[in-house]
C-alpha cells in the first residue's frame, strides 16, 4: 500500500487510476439513478461520501470491467474509458468520459521505479533509483485529486438534468484504445471472448452534433494525465425538451381549467383533450434491470459498429463491457 507521501510508480499510478474508475462507475450508478437507491450503501473514499452496489451480479460485472481495462491501461493502449447510460432500445443518453493522456513511454523501462519531481528529487538524499518527471505527484496529492473528482461527481446534477425515470435504464462499460492498437487478449480463444466490438453510439466519437459537452474536472499527474467529462445526447435533450413542452401546455390548460374557460381548440376544429397524456410513463423502480442486457454479438463496420470499439463480453454476468 503507498504510504501518505510516497511517490509513486507507473504501476502504482494505473492501480490507483483503475480503482478510482471503479468507485466512479459506482457512483454515477448512484447519483443517475441507473438502478434503485436501496441497492446502494454510503461508504467513504478519498476523504468524501460515495456509493457503492451491494447487487452481487452488478458488483462482479463492474469488477471484471474494471479488470479489463487495468490491463489496457498497463499497455498503454487506452484512449477513453466511457461509461454510457442507456435507455431499453439502446440509445445512449448520456456518456461520462474519461479521458487518458500518457506523458511518457510505456514500453522499454522499469515501471516499479517511482516518479519525482526534479525539486524533490534534489532533495532525497538516498541511493534508489528514481524517474524525474515535471508535475509528478505523489501518494497523497493523488487522492485529493481524486477527492475533487468524485465531488463533481456527486454534484453532476448541477451541470446536466436528470434522466426520467421512466426510460429504464442500463448502462455500458466502453473501452476506447488508441488508433491502430487492439485488446490485448484479442487473440485469445477464451469462450466467451473477453472483447466483441462496441456499438458506434455507445462511444464518444458517435455523439451527434447537438450533443452537449460538459467538462467535470482533469488533473495532471506527470506520467498518466487524465480529464472527466459527460456528454448528454442529442435523444436525450430532444426528449427533455418535447417534455418540457407537453409540461407546459399541461399547466395552460390546468390555469385555463381552473378560471372556466373552455378547452383551447386545435387546428382541426377539435377540443384539445382536457387530459394530456405524458410522453414518458414513469414506472415504479424495481431491482430487475440490475444486470443490463447480454452483449450484442460482433458487428461489423455496416451494421453500424465502431471500428476501433470493442465490448468486453459478460461471463457469468450479464452486462456489456465495450471498448473503441
Amino acid at each position: 500500500m503507498l504510504e501518505y507521501e510516497d511517490p509513486v510508480s507507473f504501476n502504482e499510478l494505473v492501480n490507483a487510476i483503475v480503482e478510482f474508475i471503479e468507485v466512479a462507475i459506482h457512483t454515477i450508478l448512484y447519483v443517475r439513478q441507473v438502478y434503485p437507491a436501496e441497492i446502494f450503501v454510503r461508504r467513504k473514499k478519498y476523504d468524501t461520501p460515495v456509493f457503492q452496489s451491494r447487487h452481487p451480479a452488478l458488483n462482479e460485472y463492474i469488477s471484471g470491467a474494471i479488470k479489463a481495462v487495468g490491463d489496457e491501461l498497463m499497455y498503454g493502449k487506452v484512449d477513453k474509458v466511457v461509461i454510457v447510460i442507456k435507455d431499453k432500445q439502446e440509445v445512449a443518453l448520456e456518456r461520462f468520459i474519461i479521458s487518458v493522456e500518457y506523458m511518457t513511454g510505456v514500453h522499454g523501462f522499469n515501471k516499479d521505479i517511482s516518479y519525482v519531481s526534479a525539486i524533490e528529487l534534489s532533495k532525497k538524499q538516498t541511493t534508489q533509483s528514481y524517474f524525474s518527471v515535471e508535475d509528478a505527484v505523489t501518494a497523497s496529492s493523488l487522492i485529493q485529486y481524486f477527492r475533487s473528482f468524485m465531488v463533481k461527481l456527486n454534484m453532476i446534477e448541477t451541470q446536466i438534468s436528470q434522466i426520467s425515470t421512466g426510460d429504464d435504464l442500463s448502462f455500458a462499460v466502453v473501452l476506447e484504445l488508441k488508433d491502430d492498437e487492439a485488446p490485448s487478449h484479442s487473440d485469445t480463444n477464451e469462450d466467451p471472448p473477453p472483447w466483441i466490438p462496441a456499438v458506434t453510439q455507445h462511444t464518444s466519437a458517435g455523439a451527434e452534433k447537438k450533443a452537449q459537452f460538459h467538462m467535470v474536472r482533469a488533473v495532471n499527474t506527470g506520467v498518466i494525465n487524465l480529464s472527466l467529462g459527460v456528454q448528454e445526447s442529442a435523444d436525450k435533450i430532444k426528449r427533455e425538451l418535447e417534455k418540457r413542452s407537453q409540461k407546459k401546455k399541461q399547466a395552460a390548460q390546468e390555469r385555463l381549467s381552473a378560471a372556466g374557460a373552455a378547452p383551447i381548440q386545435a387546428p382541426t376544429g377539435e377540443a384539445v383533450p382536457e387530459a394530456v397524456p405524458p410522453l414518458i410513463t414513469i414506472e415504479e423502480p424495481h431491482l430487475a434491470p440490475v444486470v443490463p442486457p447480454a452483449a450484442p454479438p460482433p458487428i461489423n463496420d455496416e451494421d453500424g459498429s465502431s471500428q476501433n470499439a470493442v465490448t468486453a463480453a459478460p461471463t457469468s454476468v450479464e452486462p456489456p463491457v465495450e471498448t473503441h
